[in-house]
């Protein structure tokens, strides 16, 4: 599958699939008349590339990642610190916008109050 098809697929914007190429983590991608072919296990890191962009891991998280993750039996443990990390600044911006939540329903409660005056 070429990166055009690739893209248009599994909705993958090519830049993130040149940022791919750039890592050097198409060991299974052959290049056939110009253009880069992906097969099943490029799709399979492309999957997890995407997961972790969605979950908020920013390219440079990502690259480091995927380069563990093509290590794996030594890289479990800082895999899962990084997985750990995210987590809890994931709970931290929610408890941040908790937060938020209430300072917002108490500024609405207040003007409830006051228009009952």
């Amino acid at each position: 599958m070429t990166k055009q098809e690739a893209s248009e697929r599994y909705k993958i914007p090519i830049k993130i699939l040149e940022e791919y190429e750039k890592w050097g983590l198409c060991h299974e991608v052959k290049k056939v008349m110009g253009s880069w072919q992906y097969d099943g296990s490029d799709l399979e890191r492309l999957s997890m590339i995407m997961t972790l962009h969605d979950v908020g891991f920013s390219v440079g998280e990502i690259e480091t990642y995927m380069n563990l993750l093509m290590d794996r039996d030594h890289t479990k443990k800082q895999r899962m610190e990084m997985l750990n990390q995210r987590r809890e600044s994931a709970l931290d911006e929610i408890h941040l916008k908790e937060a938020q939540l209430v300072r917002l329903d108490y500024l609405r409660h207040s003007i409830r109050e006051a228009k009952g005056s």
